[in-house]
């Protein structure tokens, strides 16, 4: 479902990634785990094109991401396709302040893919449900807790119907006692065959969920493979120094 091969970012003469590769099949869930600074977000970022990578492929379900051309209108066409079908969500909720629960995720559905805005808001309020916010609705994000504006977050990415959700931190910015309702979500999308990639220092959370964890530090997969053996048993003495540390 996820191919990246070979990728390359730099912020002027600092190198972020130095040719990371992996694949995620269907129905995977990868942790991503490492130090600040690492590269963890930018390798998200970079998967969707938010960050234009310098080098290297990615692929989801087998298409580029990359536009193929050069024409500014195609480019935009064809990113905001791809990106249609790739969930994001951030460390910050980056909800419309001035609008409801509702109308954030309704918003994305009429202006991308163009769905009429009654039949919108049937599936907005159908991904709200699911993420247990029926009862918030036609409430404003200042009305809302951490856990509960994350969850708008995800419900909006997930009303889009995407081949893969990527998780960049979502937790971090939660005060302890609301994440576990924001990993209760993230579970059951596990649980229902999502494909996901989430870049986390929740380590008992990807030691529950995850089919694989990639540790990254310096731009570069240092270890990688099932979340007992890198969590409970790495091989790569960083990956021990980082974990011992979190934990």
């Amino acid at each position: 479902m996820v191919k990246v091969d070979g990728l390359y970012k730099s912020y002027g003469s600092l190198p972020v990634l130095k040719g990371v590769s992996f694949e995620v099949a269907k129905g995977e869930v990868v942790c991503i785990i490492g130090p600040s600074g690492g590269g963890k977000s930018t390798l998200l970022r970079c998967i969707n094109h938010l960050e234009e990578p310098d080098a290297g492929v990615v692929e989801i379900d087998g298409e580029s991401v990359r536009p193929a051309t050069r024409n500014p209108l195609h480019r935009e066409r064809h990113l905001n396709r791809m990106r249609s079908e790739i969930g994001m969500v951030f460390q910050r909720f980056n909800l419309f302040p001035h609008r409801t629960a509702l109308e954030n995720v309704v918003e994305g559905l009429t202006t991308v893919k163009k769905i009429p805005r009654n039949e919108a808001r049937e599936i907005a309020k159908q991904y709200l449900t699911r993420v247990g916010l029926a009862d918030k609705i036609n409430e404003y994000p200042s009305r809302l807790s951490g856990g509960q504006q994350q969850r708008v977050a995800i419900a909006r990415a997930l009303a889009m119907q995407p081949k893969v959700m990527l998780f960049d931190e979502p937790t971090s910015a939660l005060d302890p006692e609301l994440v576990g309702e924001v990993l209760s979500v993230m579970r059951d999308l596990a649980e229902n065959g999502m494909t996901m990639l989430a870049v986390t220092h929740e380590l008992g959370f990807a030691r529950e969920v995850a089919n694989r964890v990639m540790f990254i530090d310096d731009g570069q997969i240092i270890e990688e493979g099932p979340p007992k053996q890198v969590l409970s048993n790495p091989q790569h003495p960083r990956t021990a120094s980082f974990i011992s540390k979190v934990l």
